[in-house]
């Protein structure tokens, strides 16, 4: 499918800031979505200086000098630890320092290429089971409910599988409802108020973070009773290296946290706009579907087969760019830096919007248009994609993410075809992460 016959498919964008928001204004918004607090501007301005302290950057080349250069080491914002901390603790995701130095050491290897082909048949798994649902009752189907359905299932058997005393529905059920309580942002958080004055989010019981701890400690301790000889799923890869780089019991369950939070939502939201894109466009569809055809035209879908779907892997990533999950990041300056003529000082907040990077008018053409093939040709420059963020801390699960996203389309798209509904798209929204702010209602059917 040539970009002429993509050239009127312009996907749902979010609501972003039309005129300056005051700081009250600012944290009301940010606790409900915080893309109605980024200036339209970051859209098409590279940088843009906002009130008291906070810079909104969008220029590749201060992105990769704050990511990667001389900026590196900034930790993270205040708030971002504020609003997230209770849930994930101080695992990967919030450490800072030589703990996280040290975390990154011990759990980089359990994200490596050679894993992969392992986690990949879990997650083939799932999207043989998900394709013969779809298949044997098509129709209306919401991919905004069936995507996360998808990645739960997924961690419920690369993270959770093979335990006696814990069945995989109470792991379900407790995953439901972790992520419902997460997602709900406290205005006090996103203000920077101090820890002692109550949050909404207190009145409401805790019990889901502390269910979820009990239970991740609990599947922990059990598995390494098992000490199974060969590894069989990511929870014996992880508590394999623990074998060899001694970690407390709490700080591996904030990790295994950490991990389940990050890859359910990343993946999840990928695949929810990632059909609907498809349903947008069904020639560049009926074109992904031919490659993976060609390459693994029945039974599991492998790590192998994946890295052989160029087309697939470019719509995947054309997704990351106009839905990223990660749709906006900050850090606090560390000390005072000048780049490229611009002083931050130490305090500054310097935001990432990544949704306004990756459809900012001075760096893509056309950005709002859907356009797979800008990632099938030379590499994009540094700081301008970044779906994962970049440098030290970026993403350390994005190969998992991007497999797990491939493996699953992939083994749904063989089976099933999507189409638009006479439903309307919802907008995007960020909370926790970007997603849809209600269903995506498409129509499946066999093929």
């Amino acid at each position: 499918m040539n970009d002429a016959d993509l050239a009127k498919v312009i996907p749902i964008a979010a609501r972003l800031a039309e005129e300056p928001v005051g700081l009250l204004k600012f944290a009301q918004l940010a606790g409900r979505n915080m893309l109605e607090v980024i200036p339209a501007e970051t859209t098409t301005q590279t940088y843009l200086r906002g009130p008291l302290n906070i810079h909104y950057i969008c220029d590749p080349e201060i992105i990769t000098e704050l990511l990667v250069g001389a900026g590196r080491n900034n930790p993270k914002a205040k708030f971002t630890k504020d609003i997230i901390g209770s849930a994930v603790g101080n695992g990967l995701i919030l450490s800072e320092g030589e703990k996280w130095r040290q975390q990154r050491r011990r759990y980089s290897p359990l994200f490596a290429a050679r894993n992969l082909p392992l986690l990949a048949e879990h997650f083939a798994e799932t999207g043989m089971e998900i394709a013969a649902s779809l298949r044997a009752h098509p129709g209306r189907v919401d991919v905004a409910q069936m995507a996360p359905a998808s990645t739960l299932t997924n961690i419920s058997r690369v993270m959770f599988s093979g335990n006696q005393e814990v069945s995989a529905e109470q792991i379900r059920a407790g995953l439901i409802r972790y992520f419902e309580y997460i997602s709900k942002i406290s205005l006090f958080d996103v203000m920077g108020l101090p820890k002692w004055l109550p949050r909404k989010k207190w009145f409401r019981s805790a019990a889901p973070v502390s269910e979820m701890r009990a239970l991740a400690r609990q599947v922990i301790e059990s598995r390494r009773e098992e000490n199974r000889d060969v590894p069989q799923d990511f929870l014996d890869l992880m508590i394999a290296a623990l074998e060899e780089d001694f970690e407390d019991i709490e700080t591996t369950v904030d990790n295994l946290l950490t991990f389940v939070v990050a890859g359910h939502e990343t993946s999840a939201n990928a695949l929810a706009w990632g059909f609907y894109l498809l349903a947008l466009a069904p020639n560049m569809q009926a074109l992904i579907r031919k490659e993976i055809v060609s390459i693994r035209p029945e039974g599991p879908v492998s790590f192998e087969d994946v890295q052989s779907m160029p087309v697939l892997r470019a719509h995947v990533r054309e997704t990351l760019r106009l839905y990223p999950s990660a749709a906006f990041f900050a850090r606090d300056a560390a000390s005072d830096l000048t780049i490229k003529g611009i002083e931050f000082r130490k305090g500054d907040a310097l935001f990432f919007p990544v949704y306004s990077l990756h459809r900012n008018t001075q760096l893509w053409e056309k950005p709002g248009m859907y356009k797979p093939s800008r990632f099938l040709g030379d590499p994009l420059p540094r700081g301008q994609f970044i779906p994962f963020g970049d440098g030290p801390r970026i993403c350390i699960g994005a190969q998992y993410a991007e497999t797990e996203i491939m493996v699953l389309m992939a083994s749904v798209l063989r089976a099933v075809g999507f189409k638009m509904a006479d439903a309307p798209i919802p907008r995007p929204i960020l909370t926790f992460t970007m997603r849809p702010e209600g269903p995506i209602l498409l129509d499946c059917y066999p093929v």
